[in-house]
């Protein structure tokens, strides 16, 4: 019994992960995610602790994920009728996947870059040696990037400024930083971890239902080129 007892609540655990595995699609992506990830890291030569506080960010997503599984399963078994509080509880829970990823994709990018590329952009943004510095094409890349997202946003027929919309501005601005990053490193094991995170950020857009494929592709067109523009056909 005692044994039984022991070994129950692990067993309960391993198949709550195995069941959400299963009919999360979103949990899958993420997964796949973190193991292209992870496999990129190692590429990288981190430290332990860099790896550490890579996973343990990673760790957050997932958890996150599992919980958001959990709460629209219990909203969806007290009633099968809209509510507005059973949505506001569903908004939440998604939102905080948002929040965690945006975390993660965070770390990610400054533990992926290094202390020697975070020196070389810092020589960078204060040269000037150059027609326009990197901070100022970052900051107008990213003031072009809202007029544009506005705009299309004003064009669509549904959504806010805020939320939803034709032009998806989390997917804008996340290929906006990936193409960015593809300029200002030479390491291309770092720009492809650029650009799967900012996939995971649209990804998070979908799978909260605020964007559909065509709306992220379109934010993610904006960002990728005005990043070209102002990063890869600008003259430096």
């Amino acid at each position: 019994m005692a044994s039984r007892d022991f070994v129950g609540p692990f067993r309960v655990a391993f198949d709550g992960i195995v069941h959400t595995f299963r009919t999360q699609k979103h949990l899958r992506i993420h997964l796949y995610f973190t193991l292209i990830i992870v496999l990129g890291t190692m590429l990288l030569n981190l430290r332990l602790r860099e790896r550490l506080v890579l996973m343990f960010s990673i760790t957050f997503v997932l958890v996150a994920e599992m919980f958001n599984s959990a709460i629209e399963a219990t909203v969806d078994l007290v009633s099968d009728k809209y509510h507005p509080l059973a949505k506001f509880a569903k908004d939440i829970s998604a939102g905080a996947v948002l929040i965690t990823t945006i975390m993660a994709v965070l770390v990610a990018s400054m533990i992926a870059i290094g202390e020697d590329q975070w020196e070389r952009i810092r020589i960078s943004l204060t040269s000037e040696n150059i027609g326009a510095t990197v901070i100022q094409r970052m900051l107008a890349g990213c003031f072009l990037v809202l007029i544009v997202v506005i705009v299309g946003k004003g064009l669509g027929k549904h959504g806010q400024v805020t939320k939803g919309g034709l032009v998806s501005g989390h997917a804008a601005y996340g290929f906006f930083a990936a193409t960015s990053i593809f300029y200002l490193t030479d390491n291309v094991t770092v720009s492809a971890i650029g650009i799967l995170l900012a996939c995971l950020v649209a990804q998070s857009r979908w799978e909260a239902k605020i964007h559909s494929i065509f709306e992220l592709t379109l934010g993610a067109s904006v960002g990728v080129i005005l990043g070209l523009l102002l990063f890869g056909i600008t003259p430096k």
